[in-house]
């Protein structure tokens, strides 16, 4: 196992030990723990590893287009105003 020397402010390392406390770890437990969870949280926001892959992911939406295709302006408001209760309904 390797050794790593880290130079913080005395507050973060106040700070820092206080929290490993409160979750009864070390601080060097804790702080190894932050760094996965930091490297597992760049690892979750970085979906396409390329432009490639991107732009494979956009066409492979539009050739889904015409499968779901959206009510227009006058499909909505026929199924909204079918959606209404009417006056009589009320009574």
């Amino acid at each position: 196992m390797a050794r790593v020397q880290l130079i913080i402010p005395d507050e973060d390392r106040a700070k820092f030990g206080e929290q490993a406390r409160r979750e009864g770890m070390t601080l060097s437990a804790w702080l190894r723990a932050a760094a996965r969870d930091r490297l597992e949280k760049g690892r979750r926001s970085g979906i396409f590893e390329s432009d490639e892959t991107l732009e494979a992911f956009f066409r492979r939406c539009d050739s889904h287009a015409d499968l779901y295709r959206e009510p227009d302006w006058e499909e909505t408001r026929k199924l909204i105003a079918e959606a209404r209760p009417s006056v009589a309904d009320a009574l």
